[in-house]
């Protein structure tokens, strides 16, 4: 199947057809985590949302570079050119080494990210094993004239890129006001001017982590590592950049200038940004000190919890709304979610159970067809994940009017839509079946189910009526919903 996807991308502020750099290959880069404490729900947005993405473009045909950093160093505290370094604060506090703290926090995202069914990135490189392909890019733009040396540290000259190019294309900023308010400070600290901002900073004497370099003994400011790491692995040019719409401003805005100054030209085609999870209409994060991590949800155990929450649930509720809208938290949301999952999920199992019919069947091959064809249509749309969904909601309820023998299906028609859920449920969305037991516990639960329904039967044809009605009757009580056709009972466990 022909696909046509679109983008939205922020840096034309429209959806755009995709068009790869180098026909049937994808570079694409993700901002990562800075590691100094656990993944909260903001960091699964972006890790689903380009899972996703990741997913789709494999499964249309490329293939994919997809690579995700890891930020281990320079990222200080607000986001600023001053302070401490979130990690070695972080190191500080617990006494231990600034890398003991980065590899722990690394090793705990990573496996919650797997139960999340987020596919590991083709590479994932560290900040501090870049500092040499980041002193090179400093040093191309000192040579271009956009930085200057300070006391040691190394600042890029937003004025100066800013008479020469632009600075402000993806953020919509205007610098010239910012700059007018500033230039009563040129000269005050080490920056010219107070938009400029750190490509290298000189360690302080308390400072943990430092490498020598041309201009001092220090560590390398935070929007240098994005820009010399996806070059290093995807090129000069690469198609897609993507992390969360918190990073427009500074961090993308300032890679874009990075990018312009050291080459001369713009390193990324588009510019992909999803949205925030927010609580009670505020960003949720460590700087807010709103979230609620994943561990927590995993396990309930967070004052804002009513219940725990399994790894897919949230990951349905990402999924559930398109990647750049809002989510507000809420736990009648994620119950809502948790349903939605179990419906999906309850429907691929249901269809195990349906008989296909013959050449009368009141569906066929071009039903399956339909839906796959509608839910291609959504992803292809800028990944509207949500219309998908509904796609596949609607086809629940047919899948439940097979189970029940309201409608009939033909073989190929079966074989066909068994094919789309499990394409999208499975492989595109990656939502996977709760695990609550093994196959062979599964089936034995199924079987032993059959066998009391069995047994009803042999009442009710025998009138004995007390008995039918005591094994309906208890099984609802234990979640079953048991429904009397012209072919016989079927059951369906409703949580």
């Amino acid at each position: 199947m022909e696909h046509s996807l679109f983008i939205y991308n922020t840096l034309t502020r429209q959806k755009e057809l995709f068009k790869p750099l180098h026909e049937g290959r994808v570079g694409m880069y993700v901002c990562g985590p800075t590691v100094y404490g656990d993944a909260h729900l903001g960091h699964a947005r972006p890790a689903v949302t380009f899972d996703l993405l990741f997913r789709y473009l494999q499964h249309i045909g490329y293939k994919v570079r997809y690579v995700r950093n890891i930020t281990d160093v320079g990222h200080l505290e607000h986001d600023a050119d001053e302070g401490e370094d979130k990690i070695a604060k972080k190191a500080r506090l617990e006494e231990l080494e600034p890398m003991e703290v980065a590899q722990y926090y690394t090793n705990r995202f990573n496996a919650a990210m797997a139960r999340l069914g987020v596919l590991p990135p083709s590479i994932e490189p560290h900040a501090t094993g870049h500092i040499i392909e980041q002193q090179e890019l400093v040093q191309q733009i000192l040579n271009n004239g956009y930085a200057y040396v300070s006391n040691g540290s190394v600042y890029f000259d937003v004025v100066k890129y800013n008479a020469d190019h632009k600075y402000g294309v993806l953020s919509g900023r205007n610098l010239e006001d910012v700059r007018d308010a500033s230039r009563e400070l040129d000269g005050v600290g080490e920056k010219r001017n107070q938009v400029d901002f750190a490509l290298w900073k000189k360690a302080q004497p308390e400072h943990i982590m430092r490498w020598p370099s041309p201009w001092s003994d220090g560590f390398p400011g935070w929007h240098c590592e994005c820009t010399a790491m996806g070059r290093k692995y995807l090129g000069e040019e690469f198609d897609i950049h993507g992390g969360g719409m918190d990073l427009v401003f500074p961090h993308h805005e300032c890679e874009i200038a990075q990018a312009v100054a050291s080459q001369g030209h713009p390193m990324v085609r588009y510019w992909m940004h999803n949205n925030m999870i927010t609580i009670a209409g505020k960003k949720m994060g460590k700087s807010y000190n709103n979230f609620i991590t994943l561990s927590q949800f995993f396990t309930g155990d967070h004052p804002l919890l009513e219940q725990a929450y399994s790894p897919m649930t949230i990951r349905f509720f990402i999924l559930q709304a398109h990647y750049r809208s809002t989510i507000d938290f809420g736990n009648e949301a994620l119950q809502a979610a948790k349903k939605g999952l179990d419906r999906l999920t309850d429907a691929v199992k249901q269809l195990e159970r349906v008989e296909p019919a013959g050449k009368k069947a009141t569906l066929t091959k071009d039903y399956a067809d339909e839906l796959e064809r509608k839910c291609y249509e959504a992803l292809d749309d800028d990944l509207n994940s949500p219309i998908c969904i509904s796609h596949l909601f609607d086809a629940c309820r047919t899948v439940n009017n097979l189970v029940d023998k309201r409608e009939t299906i033909t073989a190929e028609g079966l074989e066909a839509l068994k094919r789309v859920f499990a394409t999208f449920v499975f492989d595109i969305l990656g939502l996977q079946a709760e695990d609550n037991g093994n196959a062979e516990r599964e089936a034995a639960f199924g079987a032993a189910i059959d066998l009391l329904l069995d047994i009803r039967a042999k009442a009710k044809a025998e009138k004995d009526w007390a008995t039918s009605d005591r094994i309906r009757n208890e099984l609802a009580e234990l979640g079953f919903v048991v429904k009397d056709t012209k072919d016989g009972a079927t059951w369906k466990l409703c949580k």
